[in-house]
């Protein structure tokens, strides 16, 4: 582990800032992909939202877990969400590197709802990173108090972020022009 608070600090912000520009990258086409890829991938939005769930899931029992202070119990479900969430990025990744942008085909109101929604979840998604991974820094190394503080902020954004992932999918997967 890395004693260093600050050395931590730093790792965190450069992952979470070499992770946002690849992202931005990728839906920005600036890196062309091939013409052909398998077609798994195109079930990937739906694996992604299915993850998102389960990681929505996995944090409320956490947190019922550390209220009924069994922490064994709550250290194991957030190690599993934890490792879910790089799962569910590996694979956004990959999708937004073969497949184009979906448009989100309804309009009026629920246009709206859907880019305040996809706004938020964007927004926070790219924000809680670091705070999560400075949450587990302190978690993993006993350093209660200030493992506190930080999930304090962390664990609401990240629920948000799961749950508003699983609406986008919901609201956008009926737009998706390929097969599934």
């Amino acid at each position: 582990m890395i004693k260093n608070d600050k050395l931590f600090y730093r790792i965190a912000l450069t992952v979470s800032a070499v992770v946002f520009l690849l992202v931005l990258a990728l839906n920005k086409r600036l890196i062309e992909p091939p013409s052909e890829f398998p077609n798994i991938i195109y079930r990937f939005p739906m694996f992604n939202a299915i993850i998102n769930g389960t990681c929505s899931i996995l944090l409320l029992l956490s947190l019922r877990a550390i209220k009924q202070k069994k922490i064994d119990l709550h250290k194991k479900l957030n190690i599993t969400t934890f490792l879910l969430s790089a799962v569910f990025l590996m694979l956004y990744v990959v999708y937004h590197f073969f497949v184009t942008h979906t448009a989100f085909g309804g309009e009026g109101g629920i246009k709206t709802l859907y880019l305040i929604i996809l706004g938020l979840h964007i927004v926070l998604a790219a924000l809680v990173l670091p705070l999560i991974l400075i949450a587990f820094y302190f978690g993993l190394n006993n350093k209660v108090e200030k493992h506190r503080k930080i999930v304090r902020f962390a664990y609401p954004i990240w629920l948000f972020v799961t749950i508003s992932g699983v609406v986008v999918y919901l609201m956008i997967s009926p737009y998706y022009q390929y097969p599934l």
